[in-house]
């Protein structure tokens, strides 16, 4: 590789640490990769860092000694976050979006890989202070949006199967009642989840938090402990759901089959109690 200038190695590096959400990544890394000493190299992730910060976007985090090196996460700036969660809102809020039963169409929105991407660096970015190892959801829907959050973060993603499967090897199966009153079945591989674990538990949707507590407690059956837990999008009614803290990007705060209105708004920041 031809020897770079400076704004072509900070555009290289820019490119690498995107691509490594996380990771960490040693100086010798670069200085490998470029061929300049590490007080270049230091220069250079120091303007980097100096950039992102003017952004408002991602965190640098720098890691001193022999073992040190740079870590990078991907995380939207508020400005971003609240244009992306108020085009969300816009988008929920259509009336052809209402299915029978109350039900509100975001399949599309969460399948799309530029919108999921998106919407799990929001999640990722509220949940990255709280130091996670792994993030847990249930098959199926709310698999695309928590793989959008373990990326951001640079962490491995659990799914917590409706049934066992013999390729996870032994599991640890719990049952629980939902919202509706049936009696649902939850499984997740002692391979998959280790004992100590800080689990952050994502979801796409929640009415009662039924799921929600459920993946909180086979994390808890598994001896691992609970970091966060994140949905989508939660409905306004029930107030009061079966996990105490979560938090929430959007809420469904009502659908009118009849009068055809469906209203979304973002959440609040805070975390519910």
């Amino acid at each position: 590789m031809d020897r770079m200038n400076r704004s072509q190695r900070l555009v290289a590096i820019m490119k690498l640490l995107s691509e490594r959400p996380g990771e960490l990544l040693p100086l010798s890394f670069f200085t490998e990769r470029f061929g300049a000493a590490k007080s270049t190299i230091s220069e250079d992730l120091a303007l980097v860092k100096e950039a992102l910060e003017a952004d408002g976007s991602g965190r640098l985090r720098t890691h001193a000694g022999a073992a040190g090196g740079v870590q990078y996460w991907p995380l939207p700036s508020r400005e971003e976050e609240q244009e992306t969660l108020l085009e969300l809102c816009r988008l929920l809020s259509d009336p052809g979006r209402i299915l029978p039963g109350g039900f509100v169409y975001m399949t599309d929105l969460i399948t799309h890989p530029i919108w999921s991407a998106r919407i799990g660096a929001i999640m990722a970015a509220r949940f990255i202070d709280a130091e996670p190892d792994v993030v847990l959801t249930v098959e199926t829907k709310g698999i695309p949006l928590a793989l959008m959050v373990a990326r951001a973060l640079g962490l491995p993603m659990v799914v917590a199967r409706r049934e066992g499967r013999v390729t996870e090897g032994p599991s640890v199966t719990l049952h629980y009642i939902s919202g509706s009153r049936r009696i649902h079945t939850m499984t997740v591989g002692l391979r998959a989840l280790w004992r100590g674990a800080r689990v952050l538990v994502v979801d796409d949707f929640m009415k009662a938090g039924a799921t929600a507590r459920a993946m909180v407690d086979v994390a808890g059956e598994m001896g691992a402990s609970v970091a966060g837990v994140g949905v989508f999008v939660s409905t306004a009614e029930p107030a009061r759901k079966q996990v105490q803290r979560y938090v929430s990007l959007l809420t469904l705060e009502q659908v009118d089959e009849v009068a055809r209105t469906v209203r979304v708004v973002p959440a609040d920041r805070l975390t519910k109690e």
